[in-house]
């Protein structure tokens, strides 16, 4: 398929230091204590604008809740203390990654105030500071520009939302995030994910970053030919990159081609002149209007001069109806009904004619979609989808969308432009001197390339293995494995490339274990508590949430003697005489199957083999 393409990718990974404005610890809490009350507002930046994204965000109307957390939050995360210095460690890593990217650092670095009001800071904004420009990386041999390099906090944890109010958890408000931007020069999905990898990998060779889901955070800027600049914000499984950037591209194309039909027609913006249809619903079955008309709410509908067909049209394919339901969505409405998906959902073909006299639809062409639910949100909700509805004349706007687990995503507000930001005065700004960037460049830390040469000299395992551990971010576990347990680098670099690729495909992600499990379950095989064949087993059921030595026992995998072991190999072998004394010693390979079956995980492979071999000599004489 032709992606022809720009993408851009932002990431943001959380350092593993304490808080970028306090000294609070950066963990995250299972429990949060009080209810701190915010309403926030949108301000004007220094040129007098106000940000189109945070005045969408404000029309929602939300109230937001944050709770603390002991040691992990403080007053100048809920906004009653001025920050504190900036956190040293932290503005080292950014200088470290920066130079590793070969990018040209800025000589004072500002802390500028991104507005921010969906609830996630206290304040209203989100500091965040240009640490460098300029830089590159290479993949596959393409050179990949880097924008800029930022440091910043990140938000606080959304924890639930109960109708028009957000609460928020402050443990992880203040962590310090390195944001990296790269240029607009990806060309393939594929392409977006091996930059990601390579970027991941150069910050995890910092050795200051945070690991475990939710630790980093890519966003993706994609536009097509005649498209426009969209944002897919907070995407977290690497390996869904090329999903979603395949699916925003054919998104794209699908948008365009509504505008070329509708273009084709000549239509015209529709106005947004909502009119009460309740009546002709007040007996309708569907359960929606039915409940909404219960809850004294109404069924208000506006007529959509030529859109017939491009809401839900060609079998499916054309999809602008799904567009114009979720810019109403953002307006409290659980959904609306438009009459290409009608009759359905209980409204029957009855109500869909009678509807479309009330509104004078005289043209095969015309389209009308309506919305049940409280009177003033139910305006609102249509007023938006109208007004989504228009946009698709122009073509694509501009907007943030959000990442579904499919690999689709839904509109979250529009895209922020340059008035969002404004100077931060409370911080002071960092000077960096020529001495702390030679400093800096005389003590970087391994390249990706260099770890890759060391763990295959030093550990004895192949390349192959070396690269993958590095692309999947297994290096620094296999490293504590094998240099707490040396005889076991090869069953461990194993493991962690072929046994955690084969449950990967099983939907088991074992890159999730905790490390310290990791540790105990080769200490117990160091110690020959079970068999090296068990490791998929036994990783297997610690997925699920047991301990190691839990599950050796639930699976009953305890390693047996080796008198006991000739004892049950001894019966299989008489239970098979015939079939032994007709084969002579050639019957060890068709034996070792029920052999293993009996034995796996009780004793290594190799061991049960000479086992075998020695009991069939035995029959045989």
């Amino acid at each position: 398929m032709d992606y022809e393409m720009m993408c851009g990718i932002e990431i943001h990974q959380q350092l593993d230091t304490k808080k970028l404005f306090c000294s609070c610890d950066t963990v995250l809490c299972d429990e949060g204590f009080g209810a701190h009350y915010r309403k926030l507002r949108p301000t004007t930046s220094e040129m007098g604008e106000i940000d189109r994204a945070a005045l969408a965000q404000h029309g929602r109307h939300m109230d937001f809740r944050y709770q603390c957390c002991q040691g992990a939050s403080c007053l100048v995360d809920l906004d009653e203390e001025p920050p504190h210095d900036v956190n040293k460690e932290a503005m080292d890593v950014s200088l470290v990654f920066s130079a590793m990217l070969d990018a040209d650092i800025t000589d004072e670095i500002h802390f500028m105030r991104k507005i921010v009001v969906d609830g996630s800071n206290t304040s209203g904004f989100q500091r965040t500071a240009l640490v460098s420009t300029g830089g590159e990386v290479e993949v596959n041999g393409r050179k990949i520009s880097i924008l800029s390099v930022c440091l910043e906090e990140d938000a606080a944890r959304k924890i639930e939302t109960k109708g028009n109010e957000v609460t928020y958890r402050l443990d992880r408000l203040g962590f310090p995030l390195i944001e990296v931007a790269t240029g607009p020069d990806m060309r393939t999905p594929e392409e977006v994910m091996e930059v990601a990898m390579r970027l991941g990998s150069l910050l995890r060779a910092t050795k200051k970053v945070k690991r475990g889901i939710g630790t980093i955070r890519e966003d993706l800027n994609i536009s097509i030919p005649s498209g426009a600049r969209i944002e897919i914000k907070g995407v977290q499984e690497l390996k869904m990159l090329p999903d979603f950037v395949r699916n925003e591209v054919n998104r794209q194309k699908m948008l365009l081609e509504v505008k070329e039909i509708l273009g084709k027609r000549g239509v015209k913006p529709a106005a947004a002149e909502t009119v009460d249809a309740t009546d002709i619903f007040e007996d309708c079955p569907s359960k929606v209007v039915t409940s909404a008309i219960k809850s004294k709410g109404v069924v208000l509908a506006v007529k959509l001069p030529g859109f017939a067909g491009v809401m839900n049209g060609d079998s499916g394919r054309l999809r602008l109806g799904a567009e114009m339901a979720q810019r109403a969505r953002a307006h409290g409405v659980k959904g609306i009904f438009h009459s290409d998906e009608l009759p359905n959902y209980g409204i029957d073909i009855e109500y869909v004619d009678a509807l479309k006299e009330f509104l004078g639809m005289s043209s095969p062409e015309d389209a009308f979609v309506i919305c049940a639910a409280p009177e003033a949100t139910a305006r609102e909700a249509l007023v938006a989808a109208v007004e989504r509805a228009n946009e698709a004349l122009e073509g694509i706007p501009e907007e943030t969308r959000d990442p579904l687990p499919d690999g689709t995503t839904k509109y979250s507000r529009p895209l922020p432009g340059a008035a969002r930001m404004y100077p931060e005065t409370d911080v002071p700004p960092t000077l960096v001197t020529e001495e702390k960037v030679a400093e800096i460049k005389a003590s970087m830390p391994e390249f990706p390339e260099e770890i890759e040469r060391r763990l295959v000299e030093q550990y004895g395992i192949n390349s192959q293995q070396a690269y993958q551990m590095l692309r999947e971010s297994n290096y620094e576990l296999f490293e504590k494995l094998a240099g707490a347990y040396r005889a076991l680098s090869s069953v461990a670099a194993t493991t962690l490339t072929n046994t955690y690729s084969e449950l990967d495909r099983e939907g088991i992600t074992a890159a999730d274990i905790p490390d310290r499990a990791m540790i105990e379950i080769f200490d117990m095989l160091s110690h020959n508590k079970f068999a090296k064949e068990a490791l998929p087993d036994i990783i297997r059921e610690v997925s699920k949430g047991s301990s190691p030595q839990a599950a050796v026992s639930k699976l009953g995998l305890e390693a047996v003697e080796e008198d006991e072991a000739a004892k049950i190999v001894a019966s299989i072998v008489r239970e098979r005489e015939e079939f032994v004394r007709s084969k002579g010693i050639e019957a060890v390979g068709p034996l070792m199957g029920p052999v293993m079956a009996a034995l796996r995980g009780k004793i290594d492979g190799k061991a049960a083999n000479e086992i075998l071999a020695k009991e069939i000599s035995k029959l045989i004489g």
